[in-house]
């Protein structure tokens, strides 16, 4: 649903992808419109979450205070031009893209590199790895080891912005390169699709942010998931 120039996304009670996208950017935001977004979740059965860009303003974050929501997480957008990297020298690692035909074990790569961090998260990832991987102006991406898939990433692309997304590795591959191979190697495919600016998020100080970082990207600002409480 579209409202106050939001889009509010019903995904499933428990999906990540269940919360509002742009709130308080394209429209100043209002009572109404908070009035509107909050039954359209809670006729769902499902929590009133709003990610919120600090573009959207003192006022709208004051508002949402007043309303009973209390920040609950933070993430930085980051970004960088998108340039062909050069190559590098990465021992076994080697990256691929995945077919069609491969989507059920990108989404399993993918979901146990998140279930050590968001355990919570596994079904509703696996469900979504399916979507994924149909999606139009999409590349799922499989980083592994001697053959051996360890880490799982998506480059989505629009409009000659692509989105690194989904990246996550293995408890038992982490800190061997799988991570760095993939943001390289969907660097390619995007300088190859006419892309010309590359987008991702992380948390703050992560291991993510610092390898992005490490990789050119910068922080555009960062941003609060807010939810309902009261």
């Amino acid at each position: 649903m579209e409202c106050g120039g939001a889009f509010a996304v019903f995904n499933g009670v428990s999906s990540p992808v269940t919360q509002t996208f742009g709130l308080g950017i394209f429209e100043e935001l209002s009572p109404a419109v908070l009035d509107t977004i909050e039954r359209f979740f809670l006729d769902r059965g499902a929590p009133v979450l709003h990610e919120v860009s600090p573009f959207a303003g003192v006022a709208a974050l004051d508002m949402l205070c007043s309303r009973g929501y209390r920040p609950m997480e933070m993430s930085s957008v980051l970004y960088r031009p998108v340039e062909n990297p050069e190559p590098t020298i990465q021992g076994s690692v080697t990256v691929r893209t995945t077919g069609p035909e491969e989507a059920e074990l990108w989404s399993r790569i993918s979901a146990e590199g998140w279930s050590h961090d968001y355990p919570e998260f596994v079904e509703s990832m696996l469900q979504l790895g399916a979507i994924t991987a149909a999606r139009e102006n999409t590349a799922c991406f499989l980083a592994e080891i001697d053959g051996l898939p360890g880490a799982a990433g998506v480059l989505c692309i629009h409009e000659g912005v692509g989105l690194f997304g989904g990246a996550a590795t293995i408890p038992s591959m982490r800190r061997r390169g799988l991570q760095s191979a993939l943001l390289q190697d969907r660097m390619s495919y995007a300088f190859g699709h006419s892309c010309d600016l590359a987008m991702m998020v992380a948390l703050p100080g992560s291991d993510s942010q610092r390898n992005a970082e490490r990789n050119g990207f910068r922080i555009a600002y960062t941003r609060t998931k807010w939810q309902l409480i009261a």
